[in-house]
């Protein structure tokens, strides 16, 4: 399977437990040394705090999030996804919608969201 389907497979379980509400979930689909790089917000880094993170964006209001790909490169163990998101709630009304780079890394034979950082491409 090449790169790009594989971290296609990854994005669809993303979305999936996100849509569950699974926010512990989430957190174990980033690296041992996983980080998140929201904007607004300092380094998230963990287990823990990455769960806590998803568990309050869920709480916000958000129900669904959409991976679109747009392009992805492997090096060895490491692979970097960039492409565009978009979070709604329940009721498909879109809350946000912006760009993301991921860099992943494969952990004992699965790929893990090791660096994730997005932004807004609304206007604020």
């Amino acid at each position: 399977m090449n790169i790009h389907a594989v971290i296609r497979t990854a994005a669809d379980n993303f979305e999936s437990i996100f849509g569950r509400g699974d926010a512990a979930g989430m957190a174990d689909l980033y690296s041992a040394n996983g980080v998140l790089l929201p904007t607004g917000s300092d380094f998230v880094k963990g287990k823990q705090a990455i769960e806590a993170f998803w568990q309050g964006a869920m709480d916000m209001g958000i129900k669904n999030a959409k991976l679109d790909i747009v392009e992805v490169e492997q090096h060895g163990d490491t692979a970097i996804d960039m492409g565009q998101y978009t979070l709604s709630n329940a009721d498909d009304q879109v809350m946000d919608t912006g760009k993301y780079l991921v860099i992943w890394k494969l952990e004992d034979g699965t790929w893990k969201l090791h660096r994730d950082i997005w932004n807004s491409s609304l206007s604020q």
